[in-house]
């Protein structure tokens, strides 16, 4: 295995679109949403390290967190667990990580992943990701994995790359906000754009250099503590000064910036599992398109739902077609799915009751 693969997971979202499951006392990638006995962070942990070691891979995640964390991977040790003091968005904290790994190991390539997207065919993941640290090991790229698009999403950011380009990886064109239906049916029908999933790859030199150009500013912050990171003194450090950087992402502060970006269209299944509808798609269902999760159950009339329950309590449901039904702890939320993009807004009222 690459000693020199290194894994920054993204592990510090609350999911507030997963309620009542998911909140920020115990957000979605830490339950195992799929019923297949593994979490979300826990399959993207194992998924990473089949190819990068997995020492190698730094969980980036809010200071509340940590317990979980660690009780649910506990091949980590705690120094692989990166603490955000404050909420400050993805280009900090992979500033803040991209610095640790670059004192740990200049040659250092690595992939920035989200913790709690669904991936089926994971040899196809590994290749692709090797295919990346291939090139950006040659080339001074940013990189990207581009998600095949399968139909026009409007809950998408996409990647426009440019048509001439004949080699597997292709140069990025823009970036593009997400698009009304109209547009993102034009997206499809161009045939070089593909759904932005949020995975990046580089060297550390080469986001380093590119934070230098576009972000100085806050280098130099975090900068200032490089003779603390990877010893006792680099917890006080980021305490103390963490919240001081920009609240940015990471594709605003360098990707819609930068020339030298390139994507490589990926080649396995891919789900953002954002809502209860992209849950639903992914899970087993019977014949009338329910989908059960921790559940027994008794449907009539009933179409096209996701049933959830933690308590394998005996649900009765007739007449329902394409709700979410989720029972949990004190809540019953039962909500058209057409309506799931609203549960975000719900969740706040209900957090004031």
């Amino acid at each position: 295995m690459n000693t020199n693969y290194y894994a920054i997971l993204m592990a510090g979202g609350v999911g507030s679109r997963f309620w009542p499951v998911s909140t920020t006392e115990f957000p979605k990638q830490f339950h195992d949403m799929l019923g297949s006995g593994e979490t979300l962070i826990q399959k993207t942990f194992s998924r990473l390290s089949r190819i990068i070691p997995k020492q190698n891979i730094l969980i980036l995640t809010n200071e509340k967190y940590n317990d979980l964390v660690l009780e649910q991977l506990p091949e980590v040790s705690p120094d692989q667990v990166l603490l955000e003091p404050a909420m400050r968005n993805t280009a900090p904290c992979i500033l803040y990580a991209s610095l640790k790994i670059k004192k740990q190991n200049p040659d250092a390539l690595m992939v920035v992943a989200p913790s709690d997207h669904w991936i089926e065919d994971e040899q196809a993941f590994t290749e692709n990701l090797r295919k990346c640290f291939d090139f950006c090991e040659e080339n001074d790229a940013l990189m990207t994995l581009g998600i095949q698009p399968t139909f026009p999403n409007t809950g998408y950011g996409y990647i426009e790359f440019d048509k001439s380009d004949s080699g597997e990886v292709k140069k990025v064109s823009q970036f593009r906000e997400k698009p009304d239906y109209e547009t993102a049916k034009t997206f499809l029908e161009s045939g070089n754009f593909l759904w932005n999933g949020g995975i990046f790859i580089w060297s550390a030199k080469t986001v380093l250099d590119a934070f230098a150009q576009f972000q100085p500013g806050m280098l130099s912050l975090f900068e200032k503590g490089y003779s603390d990171y990877n010893t006792a003194s680099e917890k006080q450090f980021i305490e103390q000064h963490y919240a001081e950087a920009e609240n940015i992402s990471i594709d605003y502060a360098l990707m819609e910036n930068a020339e030298n970006v390139f994507v490589l269209p990926a080649t396995f299944d891919w789900n953002d599992l954002g809502t209860w509808g992209s849950l639903h798609e992914k899970l087993p269902k019977d014949t009338s398109n329910n989908a059960v999760v921790n559940a027994r159950v008794i449907l009539e009339n009933a179409n096209n739902n996701i049933i959830r329950s933690d308590a394998k309590k005996l649900i009765i449901v007739d007449g329902l077609d394409d709700f979410i039904i989720v029972d949990r702890q004190d809540v019953l939320l039962i909500y058209p799915k057409s309506k799931e993009q609203d549960i975000k807004r719900i969740t706040g009222m209900a957090n004031e009751l």
